[in-house]
């Protein structure tokens, strides 16, 4: 494996405990000892590679460290029978990018079970632009659909919508019929959302300045929650008889004050999305769905692309909040 290096952006913590970004060569050495290489031909950039790439040992225990919790390539070595040199795949989620080094190196190293064949119907490209944020998005959806949310039922809401979930999830619902609510405190980015497929893009300060009331006047049968915190109290309080809630962020706050009024009076489900450790036949699912039913129609324009150079700054406009869909990483 003497011969795999390749370029990096590997985050150092200095004597002075600050944090810095480099673009470094990095070789085997650098790799853990898992059974299947991937080269990697592309990567994109979560809230979480931001978090880890701006030394949150919350996310990422020990530096120097290379981030990048999605990846996506080619199979260059494998001691794992299932996947054969020249595959094309898909490593999402797990530990990785987390304190396994992840997609902003030219090689990952994973174990097996972590890797999932790229389906047909995306190239390895589309499968970035979704990611993780998508796989999210999905899981989200599914999760109306499953618990009888409808288009029929009733709009729907997406919050943070102009980020990498929340467009995506406006995106899959819209394509499977629903009318989407899309809020946003970047109203800046209502054309895009429409083109989305959103059918009313609403400010987000609207939707938090609320009576503070137990229960507020039933406006959607569903929603996608990104933001956590007061967003998700007042979602909750202004659903639908029978409602779903899927919680899948805290770009907001990890915290929420609410009563139980909602879910004793209207029967509301408040459903947590979690897509890192999803069990692998739920994220085979996922991923054939993103391929077939659920693939945004407008993928492409959900996407802004990069390589290693460029993407110590986009790094800092998505912990600012000014990141519009996805970034995407553009190896080599």
């Amino acid at each position: 494996m003497s011969q795999h290096r390749t370029s990096a952006l590997r985050i150092f913590e200095t004597p002075a405990g600050t944090f810095e970004r480099r673009i470094v060569e990095l070789g085997a050495k650098d790799l853990p000892d898992h059974d299947v290489l991937v080269r990697v031909n592309w990567s994109a950039l979560n809230y979480k590679d931001a978090l880890s790439a701006s030394g949150n040992k919350g996310v990422t225990r020990k530096y120097p460290f290379t981030p990048g919790i999605d990846a996506a390539g080619v199979v260059e070595e494998s001691r794992d029978s299932r996947w054969q040199p020249g595959a094309e795949v898909i490593v999402t989620g797990y530990d990785l990018g987390m304190n396994t080094p992840g997609g902003f190196g030219g090689f990952i190293r994973v174990p097996g079970d972590w890797v999932v064949a790229k389906p047909t119907g995306l190239n390895l490209r589309e499968t970035m632009i979704l990611g993780t944020a998508g796989f999210t998005a999905a899981q989200s959806a599914m999760q109306l659909r499953a618990h009888g949310v409808l288009p029929a039922s009733g709009p729907v809401v997406v919050t943070g919508a102009a980020g990498g979930v929340g467009s995506l999830a406006v995106a899959i619902l819209s394509g499977l019929g629903y009318k989407v609510s899309a809020v946003t405190g970047r109203l800046h980015e209502a054309d895009f959302l429409r083109r989305m497929g959103a059918s009313e893009v609403l400010p987000r300060q609207q939707i938090l300045e609320q009576p503070n009331r137990p229960m507020l006047p039933a406006r959607w049968a569903g929603a996608v929650e990104t933001a956590g915190g007061p967003m998700l109290e007042t979602v909750l309080r202004s659903t639908l008889q029978r409602a779903t809630v899927a919680c899948c962020g805290l770009v907001s706050s990890a915290e929420f004050k609410m009563n139980v009024f909602p879910f004793l009076l209207r029967g509301v489900r408040l459903i947590g999305i979690d897509s890192a450790e999803c069990p692998r036949p739920e994220r085979l699912e996922m991923w054939r769905l993103l391929a077939g039913e659920f693939k945004p129609r407008r993928l492409d324009e959900i996407a802004q692309e990069v390589d290693l150079s460029g993407l110590s700054g986009k790094i800092d406009e998505i912990l600012q909040g000014r990141v519009r869909g996805r970034v995407i990483l553009r190896h080599g």
